[in-house]
């Protein structure tokens, strides 16, 4: 922001994002610009598409992985933190009797996780999230997900290093 040149009167307000004191010209504009639009920007189709699901999730799900194309990668499993989300359609996922098989359980994305884990080592973090993601869209009442791989342990100075992908059913933002 450039400085207010002396002189001019300014009050002081607060940044809302930010918190921090500015200091803003007094006057009031006389002209409006007539190009600015009017209304809200409209949604995009997938946010229309997603409001209209329930959000199944798992946290930080720890699972030792062989991953990794380095040498000292190879040589035993590491760490890797899996946070994955479903968004199932609520008219196929809200209970009437309130029975498990009346929506996606949960149990089913570590299940997921754990069978493409027990295939044996992949290079790739983006491999290992591509796959988990392609599995869980397979499932008949998952409309989408977002999958994301951390690994925690690769370097002292970051909390983890890792990939997320989201994918949509083919057809379902049509």
């Amino acid at each position: 922001m450039s400085a207010t040149p002396l002189g001019t009167p300014t009050d002081v307000a607060i940044d809302v994002p930010t918190g921090v004191p500015t200091r803003v010209p007094t006057h009031v504009p006389t002209h409006v610009p007539t190009d600015v639009p009017t209304h809200a920007p409209t949604a995009a189709p997938i946010d229309l598409l997603l409001a209209r699901c329930r959000r199944v999730f798992v946290r930080n799900f720890g699972v030792p992985v062989r991953i990794g194309v380095h040498d000292f990668e190879q040589q035993a499993p590491q760490r890797v933190l899996f946070n994955v989300d479903l968004y199932v359609p609520l008219a196929s996922s809200t209970p009437r009797r309130d029975r498990l098989d009346e929506v996606v359980d949960y149990d089913f994305v570590r299940q997921v996780i754990l069978e493409r884990v027990r295939r044996g080592h992949v290079q790739l973090q983006e491999t290992l999230a591509d796959d988990v993601l392609a599995r869980l869209l397979a499932h008949p009442g998952v409309l989408a997900a977002r999958v994301a791989t951390a690994k925690p342990d690769v370097y002292p100075d970051c909390e983890a290093v890792g990939v997320e992908v989201f994918g949509v059913k083919d057809g379902a933002a049509a």
